[in-house]
């Protein structure tokens, strides 16, 4: 973890795709009315079948894309679906954040995700199985995760630095990070950071069931009620489409452009478990916590709100509170965007932060779904229905496989005060 800033960073612009909506007017709209989106999904190359029977999962699925304005066709039309969501979610926020004034060569990008295009790759590789020698040159580029850097980097015409970062399902907020530190090593004056979609394929769906991360089939008759991290009845998470962009910059460097910031990063941190397995452990969690607000110069006591991983893991949901406990956070408020959004995986911290930001402005929790008998009724949680509520600081937290922890603190924008 880098020592604390010398300069303030914000967040100046963010952009946001998903199920619930896309945009951050719809998106927020959508979250603060609890709108979900959960079915059974139909996107081709996310079921399987044998032997006359068809293997499906719950999910929620955006409904469409469309082309930004400005975007090149041509990029368009070579894109992965997780391409052309990053592409969407990029453009909104490049434009939210107004850099079109800066430099190309002082603006970075950091791609949060890997193996993020698994069903495109998986239905090339099913369309060409028994004509391998005329498979699409595309293939060589987009089996890459490097291949959403080259087409956000060529549409916007980034040229300060950019790179992937894989942390699993703490990749979105991992990116955050690391394009805070890259503002604050002056490497760049502007980072964005991508917290990918990643687009699974019927055979990540069904290793994730396997193990016992995703959920199963107890509520395929009633799919709205099949995400419902926290409570006692859940049995795995849900998968939701997503990918979310956040600008990150100096307040002075956004002030200079006339911007508004949306919301101040105060601190983060970072802390591995050394488990190779999917659970963490709360001395690990409690040590990410512990040295995020430290990092934030934040007493625990000043924390307003949680925006907790909670994915739906019986396991690991348990350990996350027994964590946020351990810190002394219970007098905080909590809900579940997941419930909402469902696990973008690679990009649910970033989404998680936007849906931070977006309560620190209106000034209202948006609901916890289907949290009818919390696994701890201790903590202060957001019912069925959004709640006002003045906040002023606020944590962000996402776990990952592979033992990788992270926590980002953040702060309403003075301007809101």
């Amino acid at each position: 973890m880098s020592t604390s800033p010398v300069q303030e960073l914000v967040v100046s612009g963010f952009g946001v795709t998903s199920a619930i909506g896309q945009g951050a007017a719809s998106f927020t709209s959508a979250l603060l009315e609890g709108a979900a989106r959960f079915r059974v999904m139909e996107r081709p190359g996310r079921q399987h079948q044998a032997n006359g029977q068809t293997t499906a999962h719950l999910g929620a699925e955006i409904a469409s894309l469309a082309v930004p304005e400005g975007v090149t066709p041509q990029l368009w039309r070579s894109a992965t679906f997780s391409g052309q969501a990053a592409l969407v979610t990029v453009h909104e926020a490049w434009n939210a954040a107004r850099l079109q004034a800066v430099p190309g060569h002082r603006i970075g990008l950091v791609v949060g995700g890997t193996n993020v295009q698994q069903r495109d790759l998986v239905l090339m590789q099913d369309a060409y199985r028994e004509r391998v020698p005329f498979l699409r040159a595309a293939y060589g580029s987009t089996f890459m995760d490097t291949d959403l850097v080259g087409l956000c980097t060529q549409q916007f015409a980034i040229h300060g630095m950019s790179f992937t970062v894989g942390g699993a399902s703490a990749s979105g907020l991992l990116a955050v990070i690391q394009a805070a530190e890259a503002v604050l090593s002056r490497k760049v004056d502007v980072c964005i950071a991508v917290g990918a979609l990643m687009d699974v394929s019927y055979w990540e769906c069904q290793g994730l069931r396997a193990m016992g991360a995703m959920g199963t089939d107890r509520f395929a008759r009633e799919p709205e009620r099949a995400c419902r991290p926290f409570d006692r009845e859940s049995d795995g998470f849900i998968f939701g489409e997503a990918c979310g962009a956040v600008v990150v910059e100096s307040a002075e460097h956004a002030r200079r452009r006339g911007v508004t910031p949306r919301g101040i990063l105060s601190g983060w941190a970072m802390q591995l478990d050394a488990s190779r397995g999917p659970l963490s452990s709360i001395e690990r969690e409690s040590q990410v916590i512990g040295a995020a607000l430290r990092h934030a110069d934040l007493a625990p006591e000043r924390v307003d709100y949680v925006n907790p991983h909670g994915s739906g893991s019986r396991q690991g949901d348990a350990i996350e509170l027994g964590a946020l406990k351990a810190c002394g956070l219970t007098h905080a408020r909590v809900n579940t965007t997941k419930s909402i959004t469902g696990h973008g995986l690679s990009s649910a911290g970033a989404v998680g932060l936007i849906a931070t930001l977006v309560q620190l402005e209106q000034g209202r929790l948006h609901p916890s779904l289907n949290l009818v008998d919390p696994i701890d009724s201790s903590f202060r949680w957001v019912g069925a229905t959004a709640e006002a509520q003045s906040l002023q600081n606020a944590l962000v937290l996402a776990y990952g496989f592979g033992g990788i922890n992270t926590a980002v603190a953040v702060r309403r924008s003075a301007t809101e005060s």
